[in-house]
């Protein structure tokens, strides 16, 4: 139990972000990418990369990255994360939210 509660604080909201999505997906029996919701993954912790492998292991497509991209997101990774997953650097914050309220990817 002390484990489980560690995993608990160390991913926080962003594993109930997730199983929320995926519960979503089943009830109404849907793909998660096709459910109107916007991820954006703030990058301010370590924790973010567990998050965004979860996400990406899921099949979790466009995803807003940022503020700054992580030190392990060479250009060429990045080019293998946008091609196959979607994924986008967090831009300006207008910009971004506007995206997200219209249902961009």
């Amino acid at each position: 139990m002390k484990t489980l509660r560690l995993y608990q604080r160390f991913l926080g909201l962003g594993i109930l972000v997730i199983l929320l999505a995926v519960g979503l997906s089943k009830a109404f029996n849907v793909e998660v990418n096709d459910l109107p919701l916007s991820i954006v993954l703030s990058w301010f912790e370590q924790k973010a990369v567990a998050i965004l492998l979860s996400l990406l292991h899921l099949g979790i497509r466009n995803i807003r990255l940022g503020p700054s991209l992580p030190a392990f997101v060479s250009p060429n990774v990045l080019d293998v994360l946008v091609e196959n997953f979607a994924i986008k650097p967090i831009s300006d914050v207008d910009a971004d939210l506007s995206a997200c309220l219209a249902g961009e990817s």
